[in-house]
């Protein structure tokens, strides 16, 4: 822990330095972008011998998976390779530390949570999936530290950060007038700035079922709030319509089944809480707690007496006493993310923030809460030593879709369910299908219903080169592995952080072979790729075992 604090002092020291001199950077490849597939595309980068630089838009390197989602999504360790595999790799050789174990030890841990995740016990995985924040985003710096890649922070300008010529990106520029740059880049941001900048076509929400020949794509009604086996009531004084309904919850079916809009799936924040009274920040009432946000709740707590605390929150224990809490999804509250400014994500984000605390306040406060459920949310604090200087409380909102390419290849869910198989692959997907609530809405009987979300198995499948790489005429050098070319239906399983890291290296590996060649990175000989890829440790093929 002591050598990781070092590197961290010393990446840090870098930034500042390189920032307080320079206002102008040069790199063979500009990654813009804090999520662990930006990270690993500037490490991989690096690994090649060529000059990454970083362009994060905070400090929180890694995105997600070092902000609060330290329960990691994964379903099949064995299709997961290369640096994303070293990752995990590392995470579980940090834990093999006895010494960083200070609530029980790893044996006693892991035989609790087997069930929930692969615990890298195997000799052919030596892989940890869960993991403590904090733990990941020191594995983070130091895999940058080690690769010698620059790092700054700031913010693409939006209205013409992005300046191009002759169908290449030369240069991009920061809110701050910083200028950056490179022969190619990649953008591995969550919304796609850099992407929508450069003139890239892309969509925001559900094509309609028709567009792809899909089932799940479009609107979705799907049935009662949380599976409530009782009706719920959507007025604000129950009964009387007069009153209006509650927040975020709109009056009648969105559209009919199958139609495209412009809605997303709620976003939330996964965020990290404790049990251990030495480390446990309680949580108090927000300042601006709406109760109101909650009352679907309470009445669902009201009609299913027998539900417990995991019918309303999935809690899955890390080491150490800590927990990653997931589904306190905020439905309806992120439409405009996409397309919204930065001052609008900011407030929405902070809109997230203080739902997310005031629910976890009115589960072990609000008295109609059923008392076992207060009980067991009240022994849950914030964790003090996560997120130091943010509160205690993540830093990154969980930004499960944004703006999707439309490039050179869409995947759909024809290639997500095996009836096709997507071409020249740059890695494996492997997650079920996978959306969460898109909207709530007042039905015909006037019952509270859901809508949007679907949990479908699939199989192990590739992932096509020509899903990360724009259309030629639209730019020639960049590629974009996380807003990557895929319907709503195949994004709900690709979304995957170890899944955005794979294609953060492919990305990588092709903008420098490109890059090398001369070449647009449409240009690209894929049998050229592929066997650089793996001999990077990709793996391109499933083969069932």
């Amino acid at each position: 822990m002591r050598k990781r604090s070092l590197y961290l002092i010393l990446l840090l020291c870098l930034e500042m330095v390189a920032g307080a001199k320079e206002r102008v950077y040069s790199a063979d490849i500009v990654v813009y972008g804090n999520s662990s597939s930006a990270v690993v595309a500037a490490v991989q980068v690096a690994r090649m011998g060529k000059k990454a630089l970083l362009v994060a838009s905070d400090a929180c390197l890694g995105g997600l998976t070092a902000s609060g989602l330290g329960a990691t999504d994964i379903n099949e360790y064995r299709a997961v390779g290369g640096i994303s595999r070293e990752f995990y790799r590392r995470v579980y050789q940090y834990y093999q530390n006895p010494g960083v174990w200070t609530v029980m030890g790893r044996e006693t841990y892991f035989d609790a949570i087997r069930k929930r995740v692969f615990t890298g016990r195997n000799t052919d995985a030596q892989m940890q999936w869960v993991f403590e924040p904090h733990v990941a985003q020191s594995v983070f710096r130091e895999m940058l530290l080690e690769a010698g890649v620059q790092v700054i922070y700031g913010k693409l300008d939006r209205a013409k950060g992005v300046i191009k010529k002759g169908g290449r990106i030369g240069t991009i520029v920061l809110t701050d007038g910083t200028r950056c740059n490179g022969g190619m880049f990649i953008d591995a941001s969550y919304e796609g700035d850099l992407m929508a900048g450069a003139g890239v076509s892309y969509i925001v929400g559900r094509e309609a079922n028709t567009v792809y020949g899909e089932s799940v794509n479009g609107i979705l009604p799907n049935g009662h709030v949380k599976k409530s086996r009782v009706k719920i009531d959507p007025y604000r004084i129950e009964g009387d319509t007069s009153s209006g309904v509650l927040p975020y919850v709109e009056v009648g079916q969105p559209g009919k089944a199958g139609e495209g809009d412009k809605r997303l799936q709620a976003y939330c924040f996964r965020f990290t809480l404790t049990d251990v009274a030495a480390n446990r920040k309680e949580i108090t009432r927000p300042e601006d707690y709406r109760p109101e946000w909650y009352e679907y709740i309470i009445r669902l707590l009201q009609g299913n007496p027998d539900w417990t605390l995991k019918n309303i929150l999935t809690i899955t224990p890390m080491p150490n006493g800590k927990s990653d809490v997931n589904h306190a999804d905020f439905v309806g509250a992120n439409y405009g993310w996409p397309e919204g400014s930065y001052e609008e994500r900011e407030e929405m984000k902070a809109l997230h923030r203080s739902f997310t605390l005031g629910l976890i306040w009115c589960l072990s406060h609000d008295e109609r809460v059923p008392v076992n459920i207060r009980k067991e949310m009240s022994r849950w604090g914030l964790a003090k030593d996560e997120y130091r200087d943010n509160g205690n409380f993540p830093y990154q909102v969980y930004v499960r879709e944004a703006r999707r390419m439309i490039g050179e290849y869409v995947m759909t869910e024809h290639e997500v369910t095996g009836v096709r198989e997507a071409p020249e692959a740059v890695g494996l997907a492997t997650y079920w299908f996978d959306s969460h609530i898109v909207s709530r809405f007042v039905d015909e009987k006037g019952a509270l219903r859901d809508e949007g979300g679907f949990w479908k198995k699939q199989t192990v499948y590739p992932v096509a080169y020509g899903s990360i790489i724009p259309r030629r005429k639209e730019c020639e050098n960049l590629l974009v592995p996380v807003c990557l070319s895929a319907s709503h239906a195949a994004y709900g399983s690709i979304r995957m952080e170890p899944v955005y890291m794979v294609l953060g290296q492919s990305a990588a590996i092709a903008g420098v072979l490109a890059l090398e060649r001369k070449e647009a990175v449409q240009e690209l000989p894929y049998a050229l790729l592929a066997d650089s890829l793996k001999q990077q440790g990709q793996i391109l093929k499933w083969e069932t075992k």
